[in-house]
């Protein structure tokens, strides 16, 4: 550990310089070491209800209070009528770590199901889409995290 000179931070350099060989790990093939399971109803207003984990959802106020998720806001651009209860729509979530611990090579897989009531199925797999387009946390992980999107009617 140094210091910089003139420098109130410290910053942790090397001694050494080692060359880690990138690994491409398949993480749709990979086995799961450890697998987290979540049920959120209502989408941004809502709650998740988990074994582990259970909150309510509000959108923050910075970004304008109670208004709804992606889903809900590329419905109406493609000329979808989102029903406003929010038991009418569930995402099911499965986050898998996956590869190997003792080869320190890991990643993540996240599998969603999201049931919506009241829409044709062609109807939700067109939002679905959309949403994946423009949400923030879908374009974070675009081809870094496995994702796979089911669709269902309820």
């Amino acid at each position: 550990m140094t210091k910089r000179k003139n420098s109130r931070a410290w910053s942790f350099l090397p001694q050494k310089a080692s060359i880690i060989s990138r690994q491409f790990l398949n993480t749709e093939t990979a086995p799961s070491l450890y697998t987290a399971y979540t049920k959120v109803v209502g989408a941004r207003v809502g709650h998740v209800d988990d074994e582990n984990l259970k909150v309510n959802l509000t959108m923050a106020k910075a970004l304008g209070g109670k208004r709804d998720s992606a889903m809900n806001a590329v419905a109406a651009k493609v000329g979808v009528k989102m029903l406003s209860k929010p038991e009418d729509l569930t995402v099911e979530t499965t986050a898998h770590l996956v590869g190997s611990m003792k080869d320190l090579d890991m990643g993540l897989k996240v599998e969603m199901l999201v049931k919506v009531r009241g829409l044709e199925k062609e109807q939700l797999e067109k939002v679905v889409y959309e949403a994946r387009q423009v949400c923030p946390y879908s374009r974070a992980i675009k081809d870094n995290v496995y994702t796979t999107a089911r669709c269902e009617t309820m």
